[in-house]
């Protein structure tokens, strides 16, 4: 089946993204199907368009209501059937959409999981023509992921209600451990299992010294004024007042968090998605889901708690393909008051958020790329080289010889040990060596010790700093539990003896906005903000978000090739038949009358992120070992439990990535004489019509391999 000739006609592109094909069609082959993609990644496509080329009623459990309707409003927008219900609508409108189902009207239904799993309404459902069930937020089923709801986990009753009716479970955010939970709650059988890659390319990560936060907010926000951001804080009092200094800075603010009124959380919510104001400030209530693409920002205020939730709320960001930019104000004060709320915790939990609190300060510490740091958190290598896409990369920290405040801060473990018989934790170690007048040092004897007050010449936020920076390096171990004491190394005893010179990192300034991310296209700005201003207009009159008309990139794109036919405007992406219908006429003219008085721009070619990483993921790697090692693909999908179409992909994955294979591995010298013919005389969109002039002598997996050598020799 030809999947672009309606990818273009419903939804505007000519391309896929990176595994929505593969999903798609397993999702048409009515196959269980479980997909991990990053936000941003094109997740509800791949249910989205399989609910358009078949027969029967898509079902769509999402887990916030507040989304529904933006979501059901963006389909119809693109001549797409699908309504929502939920406890947002009037009784008459409710029956209305009731009637519609039953006739079968709707190819898509959005629905909440405690609405979907009462007796009452699956007695109902089994009425309709079921032929999909996709799970959106689907780590939200598992007591290991970040975000667990109870009444996700009703979800795996699904199976018994609904045996025959294949499900596909959709998540940005899951560890190893996550993804097998979700597979066992919902029962997915023999599921086709697609992990992308979870680089951001288009992103740009930051952490900055906090010093007077709200100051450096300030500056931030008015260096960026036409943009909108989320800003994310620890607790509900924070984010009524930033909310409100911001507004009396001028600067449009709303707040969001659990204690607000429901009425007036959806309306600040509402009022951010159709940019009436530019700024949200809020706590981790806001943003699953979030359907708006152009939030150019995310800063975070305070220190998450573990690095799911901050790559999860940074992800928010640039959902567009745009650059956009992720910022961490980060100070050791925030990493004591987690500390303080995780004592609150059983023993088992605070042992838990105390690891996921270490990796999050790790990351935020860290000299290192972030991005490799980010990826590897997440089971996935990628280059040992600049991503050019964060702090440590652009404006590398800079360094000095600690060798000397080394020695110290390590000696100083090493004498209270010796005093007193066992160790003590990072914040006593630096009360000695600053000198400290507490009660638990005089107690202790400590401030007898040789290394008392030799670390007056800092203060005590640099000391910890170098404490953390020691742990990162392993010369100093932290023991697990609530008092974390720090012993040395086998390296770091070593380090003290030998006295061995040791690098150390100076704190950084705050950096500047940066320029250059994959995904920036260079435009005509003047003519992008009456686009915009024309964009805005129509969406009040449909009373719609700005997004659900089109995407800054449909805009940014107009901006820079100045469409002034029907048979150019339907080149834009996001531009399909429907919208080509509604909207063609007054954005062609706006355009036509723009350039009455302006003249054309010339621009570059545009640079778009990249469709696929240079690394493979761990499973993919695998894959790869084995076929070098002498194994077939059938031989590899056996013993790893895949498909042979999974295995096919890892492999033709590897070829993109520039893995040492060749052709001739694949295929005989007149196998590929004879693809090559029909390759070029199909081209590389359509892998199902070149199968077809073959004869069906090829796999579609097959010339997927080919198609991957194709493109590669090709750049």
């Amino acid at each position: 089946m030809d999947l672009l000739a309606p990818l273009k006609e419903h939804f505007g592109y000519s391309e896929f993204r990176p595994l929505q094909e593969e999903i798609i069609r397993d999702a048409l082959g009515g196959r269980d199907v479980f997909a991990l993609m990053p936000t941003g990644g094109g997740k509800s496509l791949c249910f989205q368009l399989p609910a358009l080329l078949r027969e029967g009623l898509t079902i769509v459990v999402s887990p916030l209501i507040a989304l529904m309707k933006d979501q059901v409003d963006a389909l119809q927008a693109s001549g797409v059937a699908a309504t929502y219900l939920n406890s947002t609508l009037g009784a008459g409108e409710a029956k209305a959409r009731w009637r519609g189902l039953h006739r079968g009207e709707y190819r898509m239904l959005y629905v909440a999981p405690e609405r979907l799993m009462l007796e009452g309404f699956l007695e109902k459902a089994l009425n309709w023509n079921i032929a999909q069930i996709a799970i959106d937020e689907a780590h939200c089923i598992s007591e290991w992921g970040h975000d667990f709801r109870p009444e996700y986990r009703e979800l795996k009753k699904l199976r018994t209600h609904l045996p025959e009716v294949p499900t596909m479970a959709l998540t940005a955010t899951a560890t190893e451990r996550v993804r097998e939970d979700i597979l066992k709650q919902l029962k997915l059988r023999e599921p086709q299992c697609y992990v992308a890659s979870f680089d951001r390319p288009n992103l740009t990560y930051r952490v900055v010294p906090k010093a007077s936060p709200y100051d450096q907010l300030l500056a931030f926000l008015q260096a960026r004024p036409h943009e909108s951001g989320i800003v994310y804080c620890a607790s509900r009092k924070t984010t009524d007042s930033l909310a409100s200094k911001l507004n009396a800075d001028r600067i449009p603010a709303k707040p969001y968090h659990a204690g607000l009124e429901n009425d007036e959380r959806a309306r600040n919510q509402e009022m951010f998605l159709r940019d009436d104001v530019r700024v949200i400030t809020a706590t981790i209530a806001f943003g699953m889901g979030i359907n708006k693409p152009n939030v150019r920002f995310v800063v975070h205020h305070d220190l998450p708690k573990n690095i799911e939730s901050y790559y999860q709320e940074t992800g928010r960001a640039g959902r567009d393909g745009l650059p956009s930019e992720c910022v961490l104000l980060f100070s050791a004060a925030d990493v004591v008051k987690q500390n303080r709320f995780i004592e609150e915790k059983s023993e088992a939990e605070a042992r838990i958020a105390r690891e996921q609190l270490r990796q999050m300060v790790h990351f935020a510490e860290a000299r290192q790329c972030r991005r490799t740091t980010l990826l590897r958190y997440f089971g996935e290598e990628r280059p040992d080289e600049p991503c050019g896409g964060c702090d440590n990369c652009l404006t590398p920290r800079e360094t000095f010889d600690g060798t000397i405040a080394a020695q110290k801060f390590l000696s100083c473990i090493a004498r209270v040990q010796q005093k007193s018989g066992f160790g003590f934790g990072l914040n006593h170690i630096v009360e000695v060596l600053t000198g400290a007048k507490t009660e638990a040092v005089k107690q202790r004897g400590h401030d007898q010790l040789s290394t008392y007050g030799i670390g007056g010449e800092m203060k005590r936020e640099a000391w910890q700093a170098i404490g953390r920076e020691l742990l990162r390096l392993g010369l100093v171990e932290a023991a697990p539990g609530k008092f974390a004491t720090l012993q040395l190394t086998p390296a770091g005893l070593d380090a003290l003896r030998e006295r061995t010179s040791i690098t150390l990192t100076k704190p950084v300034d705050v950096a500047t906005k940066t320029k250059g991310r994959a995904g920036e296209i260079e435009t005509d700005e003047t003519l992008f903000d009456e686009l915009r201003a024309l964009r805005r207009k129509i969406a009040d009159e449909r009373d719609v978000p700005a997004y659900v008309i089109f995407s800054d990139v449909a805009l940014r794109e107009m901006a820079r090739s100045y469409p002034t036919t029907p048979a150019e405007f339907r080149k834009i992406p996001g531009v399909g038949e429907q919208k080509l219908k509604d909207f063609a006429e007054p954005f062609l003219a706006a355009i036509s009358a723009y350039l009455e008085s302006h003249p054309r721009q010339a621009f570059g070619a545009a640079r778009t992120a990249p469709s696929r990483r240079a690394a493979l993921n761990d499973s993919e790697s695998e894959t790869l070992r084995r076929f070098r090692a002498g194994e077939s693909i059938d031989e590899i999908a056996q013993a790893r439990g895949f498909v042979r179409g999974t295995i096919c992909m890892h492999l033709a994955l590897a070829v993109e990535s520039g893995a040492p294979l060749s052709l001739d591995q694949f295929f005989t010298p007149d196998q590929q004489a004879e693809i090559a013919v029909a390759f070029a005389r199909t081209g590389p969109r359509n892998l199902t019509g070149l199968g077809d002039s073959l004869g069906a002598n090829y796999s579609i997996d097959d010339l997927r391999i080919f198609r991957a050598f194709a493109q590669r020799s090709q750049h």
